[in-house]
């Protein structure tokens, strides 16, 4: 499981050019599947992510976590994250989770994130989605589950 978190200012989702969600303060996190990746497993990856700290303290270091702030978290599924570009100039996608169970496993990390951290907002599995955003610093980090 790969997770692309960005410290946004605000972020949104659009789907055929309507607003599908919108966050304020918080992260952007972007999640790719992978055959081997389990419930468990990203329970301790989201888990990870509610509590990293990427948010500025009073002496402006990273000390704070989203849920110390008090920030809101937009998930977005994003398969391509797990495409291999280890060979030639087209990824290959042959680690990625089969689109059924990938949707499965995404829809209970989603619920288990709404629990959490009711705060959280998501896009829609498989669609063809705009993402807009407002990276603050910039700060981007890509944890593995």
């Amino acid at each position: 499981m790969i997770a692309l978190i960005q410290r946004v200012n605000h972020a949104s989702v659009s789907i055929a050019g309507s607003e599908y969600s919108r966050i304020g303060k918080g992260l952007l996190l972007l999640l790719g599947l992978e055959k081997h990746d389990t419930l468990a497993d990203g329970q301790r990856l989201l888990s990870k992510v509610l509590d990293y700290r990427v948010f500025a303290d009073a002496e402006g270091k990273m000390n704070l976590s989203l849920r110390a702030i008090d920030g809101e978290l937009l998930l977005v599924s994003q398969f391509t994250l797990a495409g291999s570009t280890d060979k030639g100039l087209r990824p290959s996608f042959s680690s990625a989770m089969a689109p059924g169970l990938a949707r499965e496993l995404y829809d209970q990390l989603a619920n288990w994130l709404l629990q959490a951290h009711p705060a959280t907002k998501t896009g829609q599995f498989a669609a063809d989605m705009q993402v807009s955003l407002e990276n603050d610093g910039p700060v981007t980090f890509l944890l593995n589950s």
